[in-house]
């Protein structure tokens, strides 16, 4: 590690102004934040801890809205999510207890990995991303590889969920990291669907519009059949190929239709 200096604030204001400082870098749990400073990957001057601000946890439902604070742990989300049964489902499958008991909402949606869970819940149920200065919808947050729509020293405050019809999540996992190799998210509003995937996609998480579509019409696991994701832009490693897991995709669609049904 390498020297830097660590602010802790007493509330999102503090925070708020700390993030305006010079190389500054907000902290959640540190899952992906630490072992990347480790490795020499990011090195931020000054970390900026959230996760002591009580204002940014919990987890609350109401008038259809299942809303998460930022600072939110996955353990806490899998415990007190039965609003939304397919989002507690998700979070209870991140990692392993250690990682559900650190890591946060917050950190996982500001980091984007590609092949994290809570960017499907998010994008798959049409959520809203809260931060300290305003609400972008999940369409328009996720950005691309690592990429968000944040700008410079906004910090997530919250995630509010519309609490679907029926959805549910699949995941494909990598065992070793416990990763997503594939994930499916679900979710059925009325007579629309939406349908996320992560783990597949050399640019991030994204809308299967194709299977929407289909979904929409006839909202059963046959409606996909015959269906397919272009594999040219899907990620191909030792893992699996990029045809590998453009069958994933379909195959994992069909088991969350099935499961809501």
């Amino acid at each position: 590690m390498y020297d830097f200096d660590l602010v802790i604030p007493s509330s999102v204001a503090e925070a708020s102004t700390a993030m305006k400082a010079d190389g500054a870098q907000a902290l959640g749990g540190g899952q992906t934040l630490l072992p990347t400073m480790k490795q020499r990957l990011a090195s931020p001057d000054v970390l900026v801890r959230l996760s002591g601000l009580s204002e940014l946890v919990g987890v609350n439902a109401a008038s259809g809205t299942l809303s998460v604070g930022g600072a939110t742990t996955h353990a806490q989300v899998a415990d007190e999510g039965a609003a939304f049964p397919a989002l507690a489902v998700l979070a209870g499958n991140i990692g392993d207890p250690a990682v559900r008991n650190r890591g946060t909402i917050g950190g996982s949606i500001a980091n984007n990995d590609p092949a994290a869970c809570y960017p499907a819940g998010a994008l798959g149920a049409g959520a809203t991303i809260v931060t300290n200065t305003r609400e972008i919808a999940a369409d328009d947050y996720f950005v691309d590889l690592f990429e968000t729509a944040l700008e410079e020293g906004e910090i997530v405050t919250g995630v509010n969920f519309p609490i679907p019809d029926a959805a549910n999540y699949q995941k494909f996992d990598q065992p070793a990291s416990r990763f997503a190799l594939v994930g499916v998210f679900v979710a059925k509003f009325g007579d629309a669907v939406r349908v996320a995937v992560t783990g597949a996609s050399n640019s991030g998480v994204f809308r299967w519009s194709e299977a929407e579509t289909a979904l929409g019409a006839n909202f059963a696991p046959d409606a996909v059949e015959g269906l397919s994701v272009d594999a040219g832009d899907l990620i191909s490693d030792l893992h699996g190929s990029a045809e590998y897991r453009a069958h994933l995709i379909g195959v994992l669609t069909r088991r969350a239709v099935q499961a809501c049904t």
